[in-house]
């Protein structure tokens, strides 16, 4: 649930990326080697990473790493190598982008009465629809990291992806829906066995970065009033955070965690308290002001996960709480106040041949809020009044991938055997939720609700030394951008409905 993982020391493979130990012989290869004192350095080619994805019609998709909102075909190529000698190790893998970024519809200007209430929420985040008017190319440091190694421990520096939970399509603290960002780490590299269980924990000090695109029809003005307000010329900030996970020993199977992160505009960092922020120790009643508190955008959560091996069946939660300065009392009292929460569960059936399974999987995330009174303070997960980017990395959200106050359900079904899997999916994404009750509260219209129904086919092979990966979904968009054009004459007139095709391909080349 701390993801990357460590393969070489959780799991006793000798080079990470290859599971089966079928690919890699440092004594015959052309591409891997020894160096060093007694050979006792090694270098590795990386796997060679490709990575396309193609949007029809507009931007579509989420916990995509590097890709951006982009309609038309974007591309990911990322080579590596990695060494290792002695404590020290070295991976670099930098990611190369290449996006149309086609111009496509977003917000409707015709969408008149709306948009100043959609600017309340896109004047205090950093997530413009469209990244620019040209193409779109990018060179990033990708899943690179440099570290000092000690038995379980680990130190350094990385612009790795980080995953911190238990759910497989959405994380509330730390998912890879952007790209990879700069931070110092302290780390486990595998479980630390104690007499009462194991334990494992990351501890992060990061820097986050801002764009300078705008959202959309930044210059448009009611009754002279622009509905844009700047933000600071220098949106970069800091970011610390702090997970652990513990396995009880008597309950085999068990773990549970508690994680938290924050992050502030690097100018406003003045104390030791700034830098990490443990467990926020200047709790208070949510109706006192704390000027300090309040320039920090603080996350935490709690999870679990139940594993059976045996069954092969995994159940999964994490709950999250947006602030982290609230008494104990308060929270029990009412903890749905700025709550967001996680449930997921995945199963492998058995099938009559051996080693072919039925893998059924479902998750519900729900981030939007259901008191009134968090809806109208616009007290919206990853939305801020002070961090007026809000939890933000180059434009896109670093928790869950479909933005603020996001509601999804998904589920799925696949064939499944070895590293060959087909598999069916079905989601609903509802975009905002807390948006359409802020500004639709009155007439509770169901036309106004932005939601997209994905259907999608996911294949993934494996072809000698080749891994294919692919999705195709079908979008189909109700009530795009909360848009409805009434008819005066007809009173039932279907919200602006659209349609959209999704298709991506991975391939890597792992090289022997």
């Amino acid at each position: 649930m701390i993801r990357p993982i460590y393969p070489t020391e959780a799991f006793g493979v000798e080079n990470g990326f290859d599971l089966d130990s079928s690919v890699v012989d440092l004594d015959m290869s052309d591409h891997h080697g020894r160096f060093g004192k007694d050979a006792k350095g090694k270098f590795l080619i990386m796997p060679g990473v490709y990575k396309m994805q193609y949007n029809s019609t507009y931007a579509s998709g989420a916990n995509e790493g590097a890709f951006i909102p982009n309609r038309g075909i974007q591309q990911i190529f990322s080579p590596g190598v990695y060494a290792e000698y002695k404590n020290f190790t070295l991976q670099f893998q930098p990611e190369i982008l290449l996006a149309q970024n086609k111009d496509y519809l977003g917000f409707p200007i015709e969408h008149q009465a709306t948009i100043l209430f959609y600017y309340e929420y896109m004047n205090r985040i950093d997530m413009p629809e469209r990244f620019g008017d040209k193409a779109y190319n990018r060179v990033y440091a990708g899943q690179s990291s440099f570290r000092f190694n000690l038995k379980e421990y680990s130190v350094g520096i990385s612009t790795e992806s980080l995953w911190w939970g238990p759910g497989r399509k959405n994380s509330l603290l730390l998912g890879n829906n952007a790209p990879g960002f700069l931070h110092f780490t302290l780390n486990t590299r595998k479980p630390v066995k104690t007499g009462i269980g194991s334990f494992e924990g990351q501890a992060i000090a990061g820097f986050l970065k801002s764009t300078e695109y705008l959202p959309p029809w930044p210059d448009y003005t009611i009754q002279q009033n622009p509905v844009y307000i700047p933000k600071r010329e220098n949106g970069n900030r800091y970011v610390s955070g702090l997970i652990f996970t513990y396995q009880p020993k008597w309950i085999p199977g068990l773990f549970l965690g508690y994680g938290s992160v924050n992050h502030m505009y690097r100018s406003d960092v003045s104390s030791f308290a700034d830098l990490l922020p443990v467990f926020n120790g200047r709790k208070k009643p949510s109706n006192v002001e704390d000027p300090i508190t309040e320039k920090r955008q603080q996350f935490s959560s709690g999870y679990f996960r139940w594993l059976s091996p045996q069954g092969r069946f995994e159940f999964y939660g994490e709950y999250g709480t947006r602030g982290n300065s609230r008494k104990f009392e308060e929270f029990v009292t009412t903890p749905e106040t700025g709550r967001a929460f996680t449930f997921g569960f995945a199963h492998l059936i058995d099938l009559k041949k051996p080693g072919r399974f039925l893998e059924v999987s479902s998750e519900m995330t729900l981030s939007g809020q259901t008191i009134r009174e968090e809806i109208r303070q616009l007290r919206t997960w990853y939305i801020h009044d002070h961090v007026r980017h809000g939890y933000t990395h180059q434009g896109q959200t670093l928790g869950i991938g479909n933005g603020p106050a996001a509601n999804q359900l998904f589920v799925g079904v696949a064939w499944v055997e070895g590293m060959k899997k087909i598999g069916l999916q079905f989601e609903r994404i509802e975009y905002n939720s807390d948006f359409y009750y802020y500004r639709y509260e009155a007439s509770k219209d169901i036309r106004n609700k932005y939601l997209d129904l994905i259907f999608g086919l996911t294949p993934e092979w494996k072809f000698g030394d080749f891994l294919l990966s692919a999705k195709f979904q079908y979008v189909s968009t109700l009530n795009y951008k909360w848009y409805l054009e009434n008819d005066p004459d007809i009173y039932f007139v279907p919200g602006y409905d659209r349609e959209n095709f999704v298709g991506q391909l991975g391939l890597t080349y792992m090289f022997r």
